[in-house]
């Protein structure tokens, strides 16, 4: 053989080794991710090849599936309840992919997991129609239509969240507007149009207030910046006088910030009467004596600062409430009241609210309770996860002492239930530059417990942008108090 001619099929060879170490290094090293891409088409003809296994409430589905005259896909998803249970299942369209627990639990929903395998021979030895297995929810039904059926009544942006104090489960997570996954689970044309309607609306029926917006959560904040007080000693007895000054001199400032209570009320108020009468001066002032860096502390230990996982799956993610680093007296005081660079989530201060009836111990929010096949055996169940002791027991007990005074005696009376010990903190936060030009929002945190230990704490958020209110009439006490009282009967009495 000449010389040119080995060249040529060593090179030959070569390519030939090559292609087949490419061949292997596809099949084996990257055949899970090719496989699970979302680019590739066999995923999703699978994905609606039979019918999904179910997303659960109580003991009842919530979705379905139903058969399609399409080439492609055999199965399209439905939705009972859809607009009320969007902000939990989130959406499977066949055009649009997957959100939410229908996107995290795919591969069991779809039956494709690992640990349905013997579930996936069975159903082949037996000829049963194939089916995904079930993802079971910790949410409470009632409370769920008591908090939707409240936003919606108000014809309001918003949220509610509910949260069992000792566990952590999600009972309620709502968000409004909202829209019905069904309009949108089919490939078609029309159903391609609805989503790019929904998608584009100013409303943004699409979005989940609850987990993935930050708003200023005003005086509801109150009950963290007394928790940080009392932790740290700036207060000690919370009946006792304050020299917080109303209206108060915001410090490195010329402005002067007063309280709707009136500086009769509010001027050197103790801490207990500052929370009934939501008295700003006092709580500005507690800020400052606690000092940025232990306000941002304290905020961190409740969940301020990181996203809220539920699970390594990342089944519930909370976009991170903001706590800033680095602010100066005036920015750290007015943090005391909830405004200034401030942010949270209605989960996140469903979780303060929540670790406060917990004895200060912050538990992980979840919203998954069991994975199960479809012969209902479990694959997985959630086990109750502790985040963080975000403040001493004793503190708690005080901070819930002046919330349930101000349940009883001051601006959370709507939120009373007999039978039930019940504490609040209503909330008006301004937003914008120009605050008299803007409607502000509406916050109401509160917690029901039962004689026999039972609890639930609850965070309703309310933006009336699109209500024909007046600034004046906003306040979290009226408007969302009764929303907050609706969902905790819903969990806490029969």
């Amino acid at each position: 053989m000449n010389k040119p001619l080995r060249h040529t099929a060593v090179f030959c060879g070569l390519l030939m080794l090559a292609l087949l170490l490419r061949a292997n290094w596809i099949q084996y090293a990257e055949a899970d991710k090719l496989a699970n891409d979302p680019n590739n088409r066999r995923v999703l003809i699978s994905r609606y090849a039979m019918p999904r296994g179910d997303i659960i409430v109580g003991d009842r589905a919530i979705t379905g599936s139903v058969r399609t005259d399409g080439a492609e896909f055999t199965y399209k998803r439905t939705y009972k309840n859809g607009p009320m249970y969007a902000p939990v299942t989130g959406y499977a369209s066949q055009s649009m992919g997957a959100t939410l627990l229908e996107s995290t639990y795919d591969s069991i929903l779809s039956g494709t997991d690992d640990r349905l395998a013997f579930d996936r021979f069975t159903q082949v030895l037996t000829g049963k129609e194939r089916r995904g297995g079930d993802v079971v929810t910790t949410i409470n039904a009632k409370a769920q239509e008591a908090g939707y059926k409240g936003l919606t009544k108000l014809g309001a942006r918003g949220s509610v969240v509910a949260l069992e104090p000792k566990t952590g489960k999600v009972l309620a997570l709502v968000s409004a507007p909202t829209a019905d996954p069904s309009l949108f689970a089919g490939n078609s044309l029309k159903e391609g149009e609805r989503f790019t309607k929904l998608n584009d609306d100013k409303s943004k029926p699409l979005a989940n207030r609850a987990l993935r917006e930050t708003f200023p959560p005003g005086s509801t904040f109150k009950i963290l910046t007394a928790a940080a007080a009392l932790e740290n000693g700036v207060v000690t007895d919370v009946d006792a006088r304050t020299d917080a000054v109303s209206p108060y001199p915001l410090p490195l400032s010329t402005n002067k910030i007063g309280s709707e209570a009136g500086d009769a009320v509010c001027d050197r108020a103790s801490l207990k009467t500052a929370m009934q009468h939501s008295c700003n001066n006092v709580f500005l002032d507690a800020a400052v004596k606690v000092g940025a860096d232990k306000m941002r502390e304290t905020a961190e230990k409740f969940g301020y600062n990181e996203d809220v996982y539920s699970s390594d799956l990342g089944d519930l993610r909370a976009v991170k409430s903001l706590y800033p680093a680095g602010l100066d007296k005036p920015g750290t005081a007015l943090t005391g009241m909830g405004q200034g660079s401030l942010t949270s989530t209605p989960m996140q201060m469903a979780m303060v609210t929540a670790a406060l009836v917990n004895d200060g111990k912050v538990m992980q929010p979840y919203i998954v309770d069991t994975l199960r096949a479809p012969s209902l055996d479990i694959l997985e169940k959630h086990e109750p996860k502790v985040m963080s002791q975000a403040v001493s027991s004793q503190t708690a007990a005080k901070v819930r002492e002046m919330m349930e005074f101000t349940a009883k005696e001051g601006s959370a009376r709507r939120a009373l239930i007999d039978g039930i010990t019940v504490g609040g903190k209503t909330g008006t936060a301004q937003r914008g530059v120009n605050v008299r030009d803007q409607v502000p929002y509406g916050w109401f945190v509160s917690y029901g417990v039962k004689p026999n230990g039972e609890s639930v704490a609850v965070a309703v958020f309310i933006d009336p942008t699109a209500m024909d209110i007046s600034r004046e009439d906003i306040s979290g006490g009226s408007l969302a108090a009764p929303i907050a009282r609706k969902v905790m009967q819903a969990v806490l009495q029969d």
